[in-house]
């Protein structure tokens, strides 16, 4: 990446502690913009609708849960349509690109983008990128029209091509500039996200009227702020579908262990979520929880008890779960791939042939382990049903905003609300399980699994959250967010 996005956060403080974390706006930087009457005043699908436009105060709150005494905290500016527009439908030249990893429900934000930006607000023009952030300046483009993107929704993947890495900000902005075009709509990751940052600063540097919109994608959920990122519940659903494979094939035989490795790079959700989902799962492992192996309390412990109790059991491993324990001679410590994410190695095909060595070499033990690896079906599926219809929400959110002069923003929901959150907020740090949350405290009810970590470390990373560091505070982290970070390198050792 070029460069790195420098631009201060448009703060605006209030009463009683409110503060809102705005987002840019093309008036911003573009001196006397002239508005124009929003095209949806006169759309005969918007005419039973009692409010149109979003006021222009309406706010999101990032915090719901406070006591009398708290302050109103962080706000968003909230999404939706605006009584005037900055553009005019016929000078609209809008763009879309998808970069990074394959998710459920991409054509779906794609074909809603489209469609939204035709019948919403009759704009004909709408090209798109092939092939990622580097089909700007070296792939052909796309016409899109509602036509060509009528169907895509039922299909995987993205028609626009996708790829890792390829970031130029002066040569994207340059295609940009030469193209006229004045609407982007970027389609991704965190990483995707940062880049979005970046351009966005260039084209501000230049003073371009160009409007730069993000729809956050990441299937494991490790985006911060927002409620959860599209893909998300269709991952869940497929990957509950590859543990009931597990669970058939465990208790088909006799001391039947399953394992299935899901998606979670540094966040385990998809495993933690289709694990509750599943009722069938005996143990879960994920990045934020630290395990061992060996000795007492450890894991080959508990897979000779669950197999004595029951004769079989089920195990879900995050992808990005037990990387520690690898050995270095297998570790890619220092290897990225193009986006900048760490390779990692196969943890569940190392954890499988642990367990396969510990159970015939030193417990004499006869067992069938099948290991089932569903990532790549996963993120190839078409959204399901609850994934359209937030993509929709996405899309539109997303379109408004650009129409209504807002530049340099990300889109999604916050506390049920979507809501336009600066590039910073969305950058600053990733989403992961709380482990000493409840949800994570479901799960372990729900599995019967040991927690892996002593009580007193427990205890006392709970007394550090009680008084968490003002530079922690100050990044914004969430509630329990201390006490995952502080847990995560210790585990109970075993003499």
């Amino acid at each position: 990446m070029g460069s790195e996005s420098n631009s201060m956060p448009k703060i605006v403080n209030g009463d009683f502690g409110y503060t809102l974390e705005d987002v840019p706006h093309l008036s911003d930087y573009i001196p006397h913009l002239p508005t124009y009457p929003n095209p949806l005043q006169d759309n005969p699908a918007y005419s039973a609708v009692r409010q149109y436009f979003v006021d222009f105060d309406d706010t999101v709150a990032q915090k719901i849960v406070v006591h009398k005494d708290t302050a109103r905290g962080t706000h968003f500016r909230r999404a939706g349509p605006r009584q005037r527009v900055y553009f005019e439908s016929d000078d609209v030249h809008a763009c879309i690109v998808t970069c990074g990893g394959l998710c459920p429900g991409l054509n779906t934000v794609i074909r809603e983008i489209v469609c939204g930006l035709n019948h919403m607000y009759g704009v004909k023009r709408v090209l798109g990128i092939n092939g990622g952030y580097r089909g700007f300046y070296s792939k052909n483009t796309i016409p899109l029209t509602p036509n060509t993107v009528n169907d895509i929704h039922k299909r995987g993947g993205t028609i626009l091509g996708t790829s890792r890495g390829g970031h130029d900000t002066k040569k994207i902005v340059d295609s940009i500039q030469d193209r006229r075009i004045n609407q982007v709509y970027i389609i991704g990751g965190d990483g995707t996200q940062k880049g979005a940052a970046v351009i966005f600063e260039e084209i501000r540097r230049r003073g371009l009227k160009v409007a730069v919109a993000g729809i956050p994608k990441t299937i494991d959920n490790d985006i911060p702020v927002i409620d959860k990122s599209f893909g998300f519940d269709s991952a869940v659903e497929e990957a509950e579908r590859a543990i009931n494979a597990a669970h058939v094939e465990a208790t088909s035989i006799e001391n039947g262990i399953g394992l299935v490795k899901l998606m979670g790079r540094y966040s385990g959700f998809i495993a933690m979520y289709a694990t509750l989902a599943s009722r069938d799962v005996d143990c879960c492992l994920i990045p934020e929880s630290p395990f061992y192996l060996e000795g007492p309390g450890g894991l080959f412990e508990y897979i000779e008890k669950r197999l004595k109790e029951n004769g079989h059991m089920v195990i879900v491993i995050a992808e990005g779960a037990g990387q520690e324990l690898l050995s270095e001679s297998l570790r890619s410590a220092n290897q990225e791939d193009a986006s900048g994410n760490k390779l990692l190695q196969d943890v569940g095909l190392w954890i499988s042939q642990r367990i396969k060595d510990h159970f015939s070499k030193h417990r004499k033990m006869a067992i069938n382990l099948k290991y089932i690896d569903p990532t790549y079906m996963i993120r190839a599926i078409p959204s399901n049903a609850s994934d359209n219809v937030y993509c929709t929400l996405l899309a539109q959110s997303a379109v408004h905003g650009a129409m209504a002069g807002y530049t340099g923003f990300t889109v999604g929901p916050v506390n049920g609300r979507h809501a336009y959150i600066p590039f910073h907020k969305i950058n600053e740090r990733q989403n992961n399980v709380v482990i000493t949350d409840r949800m994570w405290a479901r799960l372990l009810s729900s599995t019967n699994q040991p927690s892996f970590l002593c009580t007193k470390f427990v205890n006392e990373a709970s007394k550090e959250d009680k008084e968490p560091p003002a530079a922690v505070l100050e990044n914004g982290f969430a509630d329990g967010e201390v006490i995952k970070t502080s847990l995560a390198k210790r585990h109970c050792s075993v003499v």
